[in-house]
């Protein structure tokens, strides 16, 4: 199989805002885009206040996390009319809703340039041919996908995985998860070291990044930024501020964690 043409593999993003996630709505945040409408107004905000890349879940006429293609074609065109600079990013998080041949199918039908996938949810039924098929598929297409680690095992996993040449070992993207929605998991930046003794031990230095939740978010963020790696941003995971005052929207996360730069 021949590259994708329509796809050039870049490295990810410095910023990447996360706007919505699965799980928070309007309740939560008014300003939380849910429709296609709203999340691209939310990444041209963002663009302005100086994020490179968004991740981006599309909700259903009831607000609700879906992996509906058309949906996602629907958000990609617009992006790329509206902030064609940035990059996009579709997710395939299962939610405990979809499985992972549900996951695959979204990417085979939207061929995205960026996507993100979990390996402990692509692996939930075991290592399969369909899933190796997959990873295969991304690669000799051009689709970048970011492995979403939710832990050092994950990327234990992931090294003996890479080792085996079960899933290609070149140009790896990865997103380093720092604790846990709603399971008393904290999000700290010593975290980080966890995850960065594995890299060695992979064939090719991986281009990676750091999400965190909560209060704690921004912190883990810059400690990430001094060790050498890039940041996800957004009301995904948290909605306060450096100082503790709650975000007006997700341009203002972006905005005061980029001003705050120099004095970090």
């Amino acid at each position: 199989m021949t590259s994708n043409p329509k796809h050039t593999l870049r490295p990810l993003p410095s910023v990447m805002v996360a706007p919505n996630g699965a799980r928070l709505n309007k309740a939560d945040h008014p300003a939380l885009p849910e429709t296609v409408a709203e999340i691209t107004a939310t990444a041209l905000a963002c663009a302005r206040a100086g994020a490179d890349g968004i991740h981006a879940h599309v909700r259903d006429q009831d607000g609700n996390h879906t992996l509906d293609a058309g949906l996602y074609r629907e958000l990609l065109a617009e992006l790329a009319l509206t902030v064609p600079a940035m990059q996009h990013q579709i997710t395939t998080e299962a939610v405990g809703r979809y499985s992972p041949d549900q996951q695959i199918d979204l990417v085979r039908s939207v061929q995205p340039a960026l996507v993100s996938v979990s390996l402990a949810e692509m692996t939930s039924d075991g290592w399969t041919s369909q899933v190796e098929d997959f990873y295969r598929w991304c690669d000799d297409s051009g689709i970048a996908v970011q492995h979403i680690l939710y832990s050092p095992d994950d990327l234990g996993e992931l090294v003996r995985l890479c080792s085996q040449g079960r899933i290609p070992a070149t140009r790896l993207q990865m997103l380093f998860v720092l604790g846990r929605y709603g399971q008393g998991v904290p999000s700290t930046p010593e975290t980080i070291c966890g995850f960065l003794q594995l890299l060695p031990q992979l064939a090719s230095e991986p281009d990676w990044a750091v999400c965190a939740f909560g209060h704690s978010e921004t912190a883990c963020l810059r400690a990430a930024e001094r060790l050498g790696g890039k940041i996800r941003i957004g009301f995904e995971n948290n909605t306060v501020n450096e100082n503790g005052s709650v975000a007006r929207d997700n341009a203002e996360r972006v905005g005061q964690f980029i001003s705050g730069r120099s004095s970090s």
